[in-house]
């Protein structure tokens, strides 16, 4: 056996500097790793021996690219391409487009950890609407608000938490309790930054799919993208103009939508509703554990799992979790049932479920409609109605946005205004959600949403969703399903 090192990230300064002082005048690229990978499934000779004709062929290794992934149609040889980017200056709703890539890798500026100071961005659309001054004023508006309730609101919390104030070492972590609900104020322009990690495949993806975006945002960032990577690995990257599909497929289903606009709802909207799950979902994940554990066939492992009694039932299913872990993955068997829940959130909280990219996320746009979310704190400090004061004058220049721009009207609106969202995720999905999110130390907003959803969905599979909780919770959770005897 064998294992070589073929290559890691390296910061693209470095790769310049090392180039210009030892003279190299060959293209440094990722192009030669796909070129070699690509190779192995017909060539004799070992990878590394691969590597190393490509490196010293790169013209050859990009027409070998070229063939294989845009004739042969061999699209994953592109994925071992790997850029690292630095995204500065977008706005926060451009960065939820950005982050509905889920093979991608994001770590975003918090605005939990980081104090905003009137960073935001100016749409194109609000300058052709002649809207700007408009919107730069009722933006600095809110900025002012937001600064405004964190001065309010970071006494009130060192005092609510008097205990944890006295260890200077807890200063960070309570100024940042202020911060995360202050920011219910801010507009959906502030302005944030980034770091993707995104492999070439998927980084034309991208550019294919933010350049069909109505926002004038989305397309500069589509340009600006493709212009940093374009000379790097040009034989991987092709296809980077808005295609018809992306272009028109979702503008002709809102067309579709108003035909039916007379139809009014049959029902409110809820902050959480699981609307549907794996019918027998318990017997199902059990069935799948049988499967894989056993020699016998589908059919028959899900008769087995139909005729066991609760007793055997809660026996094969303790068997699964009595030496699990709070940092354990469950078994991918769980991934056989599911859930789907329609979901009302604040954009506060969506910023966090959006990270969940392994489950399926179908949002709605933001709706001033649907009301806004006003963290208890703000509530506290008696400066509701201050806030909702904020949100009104924020609602009546989306409507004026609306009017002009429709698809830009959504910059305007705060971290606290609402989206309705269609969320279909695994029993194991939930778990790495519960884990995480139901946890104390989750944000207050997402981990409400997660506690209600994991409530609903221990209600049609409890035996699956036996140990489902937040990681402080698991150890008193393990031993009430585990009591020592």
């Amino acid at each position: 056996m064998k294992i070589l090192l073929a290559g890691y990230n390296v910061d693209y300064n470095l790769i310049r500097e090392l180039k210009e002082k030892s003279a190299l005048n060959r293209d440094i690229t990722p192009e030669t790793i796909s070129a070699a990978y690509a190779r192995i499934s017909r060539s004799p000779k070992p990878v590394n021996e691969l590597r190393s004709d490509a490196l010293t062929e790169v013209e050859k290794a990009r027409k070998s690219n070229r063939n294989i992934v845009f004739e042969m149609g061999h699209s994953s040889v592109a994925e071992h391409a790997v850029f690292n980017i630095d995204v500065i200056g977008v706005s926060r709703l451009l960065v939820e487009e950005i982050e509905k890539f889920r093979l991608c890798s994001y770590t975003e500026k918090s605005q939990r950890y980081v104090l905003f100071d009137k960073d935001f961005v100016v749409p194109e659309e609000m300058v052709q609407a002649g809207l700007k001054n408009l919107f730069i004023e009722t933006v600095g508006m809110q900025n002012d608000f937001y600064h405004h309730l964190y001065e309010q609101l970071r006494p009130y919390v060192f005092e609510k938490y008097k205990a944890l104030a006295e260890n200077s070492a807890n200063r960070s972590m309570l100024e940042g309790w202020a911060k995360e609900d202050a920011r219910y104020a801010i507009a959906l322009a502030t302005e944030t930054q980034l770091g993707m990690t995104i492999n070439a495949r998927n980084l034309e993806l991208m550019l294919r799919r933010l350049a069909a975006l109505p926002l004038a945002e989305a397309r500069l960032y589509s340009e600006k993208l493709y212009a940093a990577t374009r000379d790097i690995a040009p034989s991987l990257i092709r296809y980077t103009q808005a295609t018809d599909y992306d272009l028109l497929t979702r503008r002709n289903l809102r067309e579709f939508c108003k035909t039916y606009a007379h139809e009014k709802e049959s029902q409110p909207p809820e902050g959480v509703r699981l609307v549907w799950a794996t019918a027998d979902a318990d017997i199902r994940a059990a069935a799948a554990l049988l499967f894989a554990s056993s020699g016998w066939n589908y059919d028959h492992c899900l008769k087995q799992a139909k005729r066991m009694n609760l007793r055997d039932s809660k026996a094969l299913f303790k068997t699964v979790f009595e030496n699990i872990q709070a940092y354990d993955a469950v078994l991918r068997e769980l991934e056989s049932v599911d859930l789907q829940f329609e979901l009302t959130v604040s954009a506060s909280c969506f910023a966090q479920l959006k990270r969940h990219r392994m489950a399926t996320i179908v949002s709605q746009d933001y709706n001033p409609a649907l009301g806004v979310t006003v963290p208890p704190a703000i509530r506290a400090i008696g400066r509701q109605k201050e806030f909702m004061a904020m949100i009104h004058k924020t609602n009546g220049v989306y409507d004026l946005v609306w009017q002009k721009h429709p698809e830009a009207a959504a910059y305007v609106l705060t971290n606290a205004h609402r989206k309705r969202v269609l969320m279909k995720l695994s029993a194991r999905e939930l778990y790495h959600l519960s884990r995480l999110r139901a946890d104390a130390h989750a944000q207050w907003d997402i981990r409400d949403l997660s506690e209600k959803m994991l409530k609903q969905a221990r209600k049609v599979m409890p035996l699956t969703l036996m140990t489902a909780c937040g990681k402080d919770g698991f150890a008193a959770l393990h031993k009430k399903v585990f009591p020592r005897t």
